[in-house]
């Protein structure tokens, strides 16, 4: 999925990401346990490849599909900071309250959208 998260982020509009990602959740389970853990962790750790080194949108894009296939409502938020004289960008993925892609990173970042099932 992260393979198919950096082609469409360089071949796709962003306009197309988005829309996709703002759609609604066809199937909804209320109570998802571990697996966005286990969805944090794939993305991380194959994200994290020295040949993939897939930055924070492809792997926010491709957690969104895989909690989505899963059945678990989550938003992507993109935000930016600024530092110094420079401002940079950042996405992630939110499960409610809980940040679990690119959070870590995501508490210097002021949240511009969101896109998902529960805004």
């Amino acid at each position: 999925m992260l393979g198919l998260a950096r082609l469409a982020v360089h071949l796709l509009p962003a306009a197309w990401l988005f829309a996709w990602a703002d759609r609604p959740i066809r199937r909804l389970r209320r109570f998802a346990g571990e697996e966005t853990e286990w969805v944090a962790w794939a993305v991380d750790h194959v994200g994290s490849h020295r040949r993939i080194a897939a930055l924070c949108l492809p792997r926010a894009l491709a957690a969104h599909a895989m909690l989505r296939r899963r059945g678990i409502a989550s938003r992507l938020c993109l935000g930016v900071a600024r530092n110094g004289g420079e401002i940079s960008a950042h996405a992630w993925i939110e499960v409610g309250d809980k940040k679990i892609v690119g959070g870590d990173e995501a508490v210097a970042f002021t949240r511009l959208a969101a896109f998902g099932a529960a805004k």
